[in-house]
């Protein structure tokens, strides 16, 4: 789901919008179906591990698609796409404890799967919008959505921010996920992942083809058959690979900060490119047999919220049967915005359409698969979602329904979306010039950028603690926060990056409920006042809440246990991206704050050996310290809200100490990361003492913040070594 900022320039829709207008259709017909000929893997292309004979790889990441249940009585996402979850449960491992970065969104989680760090190495911060402070003081909005090597985008009339979007922490333009496979020799095919594709028509047709291009002339006169033309599809090639050559409108792949250099590189960008060298019998068709088109009748590419799993999962297979063997594919969403309503809650009848249609999808992809030999056997499947989400509705009727038997429908249907100008004003007098990232967990830019003023942002902050809002679903009257979070925090969180412009001055979680936006300076008199229900949104997500901070993932392949669903292991996003290279035998520039998942992986496929105890332990305590929503992040949250809504003299000691505990944490983190990529990747064992003294240091300051949210003041400090 995709709001303000986030909306996809250069399309008319929001992810969801069309999402179902390609659903229905007969089963694919035979010139949608390849040949297990057709799946020949270049010669070139280097996978494996050495120990495992993988030729592909299979990604596929959804728009909130839930395997936990919305409304117990009606079956899971997941459990009603029984083709693609009995896949994963039967052949492999799929993962319940997996989780996200902060803020909880559709780019930061994508980028973080695909690189393996969080958004202080790689940018996006805020998404899938975010606001930059200028020089003056103001603050202007820009997305996060945009093409790799863009740098910030910068709209109509406001100033511009130099920096890239896509961010290291020492201010360079973040390696490209692409990279490692490239290098291998292999292609590597995009279907709506975010920021490896063209994300718009008005700054990366320009960006990639250049000013003046035919391309870029196409883009003004026509932007809609642009966007069809060239965003949201493309195939980057290994050097030299005939595929994207400039006879089949391949243009230079330019990293110009890529580690190590990265020349001679060409890629396919768009459908027009792509489609032909694909499907080169006729115009490309989704796994229903209709053709790939956007919702106004341009053949191409349907626009991200048209990527459902017919038209995704179809680019993906035909990509595979044409010389690319890497490929990674967006799913939009199941439950917003479908042709024929809005909104949409669990169990009825449109949404137990639309999944249906889903699962329809995967059977067909996985048996046109097996047709073309690329098989569990030799294809290494990753499938996940990049959050989940929280579902905002009064009870269902009839009672009990299920669904699948009965029907559901919500009279009482749609987030609850809150006026903080008009709260502020009437409830806390704070009438102070600020700009708000609407949200579940809104980003508030203070005119002047007064991270550092103590006072101001304080006062700000306890302003915000003391907010009242009515329920409009259960009539309470409740606070809106649950927790708010300054620069002190947001870095503990890994949410500040190396442009500072684009740090927020707070950042406020609200309860699940509510969307947090701006309006007038005054609440109506009608119910709720500065809350109203709308019911073109049902499902919220961004803030703090296991329905929208956790979510799933699924392995099958080479190198992967079969253990079925598993409970026990908590991993985040940044995890996948080392597993997934661990299994392939390949290397990223750069290390992850993620750690390859040895729990689930055979023997065979770890180079860890006698120390592949230590290593568990080791890993399991870097995310317990590291991760965002990890113990220490989550118990820091309440530090940091303790702290704002204190006194003057709380807040400042509580303050230093989150100060101390990011740097102490950093460090210790750092010796960890060093430690788990040395054994994963450099074949380092890590000792039984040095993995005890690492996990001990690690479990110290975890109490220690765990201290500190209880109200039990300082805590220890930490031994040196």
């Amino acid at each position: 789901m995709i709001r303000s900022m986030g909306i996809r320039l250069g399309s008319s829709l929001t992810r969801t919008g069309a999402a179902a207008a390609l659903l229905l259709g007969s089963v694919a017909s035979p010139a949608a179906v390849g040949t297990a000929e057709d799946a020949a893997v270049p010669s070139a292309c280097a996978l494996g591990n050495g120990r495992d004979q993988i030729q592909h790889l299979v990604y596929v990441q959804f728009d909130n698609v839930h395997f936990t249940r919305d409304n117990p009585n009606v079956p899971s996402d997941l459990e009603q796409m029984p083709h693609l979850l009995n896949f994963v449960t039967g052949n492999g491992t799929l993962l319940t404890q997996h989780h996200t970065p902060l803020i909880s969104h559709t780019g930061t989680n994508f980028v973080s799967s695909l690189t393996g760090v969080y958004p202080d190495r790689h940018g996006a911060n805020v998404s899938n919008g975010f606001r930059y402070f200028n020089a003056d003081g103001s603050s202007s909005s820009s997305t996060m959505f945009g093409y790799w090597t863009d740098k910030v985008i910068q709209f109509s009339g406001n100033p511009p921010d130099p920096n890239y979007n896509m961010l290291t922490a020492d201010g360079h333009n973040a390696p490209a996920p692409w990279v490692p496979f490239t290098r291998a020799g292999c292609n590597v095919g995009f279907s709506g992942m975010a920021n490896v594709v063209l994300e718009n028509t008005t700054t990366d047709v320009t960006t990639v083809f250049g000013p003046g291009s035919p391309q870029a002339q196409e883009a003004a006169a026509n932007p809609g058959q642009a966007a069809a033309d060239f965003v949201g599809i493309a195939v980057h090639c290994a050097t030299g690979d005939a595929l994207c050559s400039t006879a089949n409108g391949g243009a230079a792949d330019v990293l110009p900060q890529e580690p190590g250099g990265y020349a001679g590189f060409n890629a396919l960008y768009g459908h027009k490119y792509v489609a032909p060298q694909i499907n080169p019998s006729g115009p490309l068709l989704d796994l229903n047999g209709a053709p790939v088109q956007d919702s106004t009748g341009h053949v191409g590419f349907p626009g991200f919220d048209g990527l459902s799993a017919p038209v995704s999962l179809g680019y993906a297979a035909a990509m595979q049967e044409h010389g690319v063997p890497i490929t990674f594919s967006y799913i939009s969403d199941a439950h917003d915005k479908h042709p024929g309503g809005g909104a949409m809650g669990p169990g009825e009848a449109r949404y137990e359409q639309v999944l249906k249609d889903y699962d329809h999808a995967f059977d067909t992809f996985f048996t046109r698969l097996q047709a073309d030999g690329i098989t569990k056997t030799n294809t290494l499947f990753v499938v996940s979602a990049d959050e989940g989400d929280h579902f905002v509705s009064g009870p269902a009727t009839p009672a009990g329904c299920d669904g699948v038997t009965t029907p559901c429908t919500y009279p009482q249907l749609g987030e609850l979306t809150v006026n903080l100008t008009g709260l502020l004003a009437t409830q806390a007098g704070v009438t102070a010039n600020f700009a708000v990232h609407s949200d579940t967990a809104p980003t508030i830019y203070v005119r002047g950028n007064p991270a550092r003023d103590a006072l101001l942002t304080r006062t700000f902050g306890r302003a915000l603690l003391g907010l009242d809002v009515t329920n409009l679903i259960s009539n309470q009257t409740e606070k809106l926060a649950l927790y708010v979070a300054d620069s002190v925090e947001m870095k503990l969180l890994h949410m500040v990056t190396a442009d500072a412009a684009r740090t927020p001055t707070l950042t406020l979680f609200a309860k699940p409920d509510y969307f947090v936006t701006t309006g007038a300076a005054t609440c109506p008199t009608t119910p709720g006042g500065c809350v109203r229900q709308d019911p073109s949104f049902a499902y919220n997500h961004g803030a703090v809440g296991t329905d929208m901070d956790t979510t799933f993932l699924g392995l099958v392949g080479p190198g992967v246990q079969h253990l079925g669903v598993k409970n026990d292991v908590f991993s985040d996003h940044a995890d996948t991206r080392p597993t997934l290279l661990a299994l392939l035998g390949l290397k990223d520039t750069y290390s992850h704050q993620g750690r390859v998942l040895a729990e689930v992986l055979v023997s065979r496929a770890l180079q860890f050996g006698r120390s592949l105890e230590n290593y568990v332990k080791v890993a399991r305590i870097f995310k317990m310290i590291n991760a965002p929503v990890g113990p220490l992040g989550l118990d820091s949250l309440t530090v940091s809200t303790n702290a704002i809504d204190g006194g003057s003299k709380v807040y400042a000691q509580l303050e230093d100490q989150l100060t101390s505990i990011t740097m102490r944490r950093d460090a210790l983190a750092l010796q960890m990361e060093n430690a788990l990529e040395g054994a994963a990747f450099g074949g380092t064992a890590i000792g039984e003492g040095d993995a005890e003294r690492l996990v001990d240091r690690g479990q110290a300051l975890v109490s220690e913040v765990h201290r500190l949210a209880k109200g039990q003041g300082q805590g220890q400090a930490e031994p040196d070594n």
